[in-house]
């Protein structure tokens, strides 16, 4: 009974050594990425007299997604339907398209285009950059989980800006892989 006890106490330790390891790898990430953006804007502040803008893309018709660990760039689509999935990557139509919650799904195997074949090896704390409308941002994975088809929980809409990425689970058709990313 006391090992069963010292071994329940040891996973709940381990689970708390393991979040707060995340939680300090995402806000790492984040300094990171505002040192990095503040050296680069106080190098090359004008250029032609304009400011420059990097998260502004001057082609406005861009919709993307890149994840540059598993070298992904895919175009997106309206929808969720296999003839948009069998070509981009697919944008659940109910949920925002910039801000709040953006929640896209894609193939990850067996199709002609499998975008999101490489999904299950991204880690909490790798980047996703999303482009639309000309605005592009960049969001650090700071979740990951396996999800029931019938659970839709994670693609209500957030007040903070997220990006939820969907795919199958390999020979498990009642099950979705979840990645879950914020702004930073």
């Amino acid at each position: 009974m006391i090992s069963f006890v010292f071994s329940i106490v040891i996973t709940i330790m381990g689970g708390v050594i393991i979040n707060s390891y995340d939680e300090v790898n995402i806000n790492t990430k984040i300094e990171e990425y505002h040192e990095n953006t503040n050296e680069i804007s106080s190098i090359s502040e004008f250029e032609d007299n304009n400011i420059i803008s990097q998260n502004v893309i001057e082609d406005k018709s861009i919709w993307q997604l890149e994840i540059p660990k598993i070298n992904l760039i895919a175009r997106i689509s309206e929808g969720t339907n296999k003839k948009t999935l069998d070509e981009y990557v697919g944008h659940f139509e109910e949920t925002s398209k910039y801000n709040g919650n953006i929640v896209l799904a894609a193939h990850n195997r067996g199709y002609k285009v499998n975008y999101f074949e490489k999904l299950k090896e991204l880690e909490i704390g790798d980047e996703v950059i999303y482009t639309y409308n000309g605005n592009r941002r960049i969001y650090v994975i700071n979740y990951k989980t396996i999800i029931k088809d019938t659970d839709w929980e994670n693609l209500k809409n957030t007040e903070e800006n997220r990006i939820t990425l969907i795919t199958c689970v390999e020979n498990e058709p009642e099950y979705r892989r979840c990645v879950q990313a914020i702004e930073i």
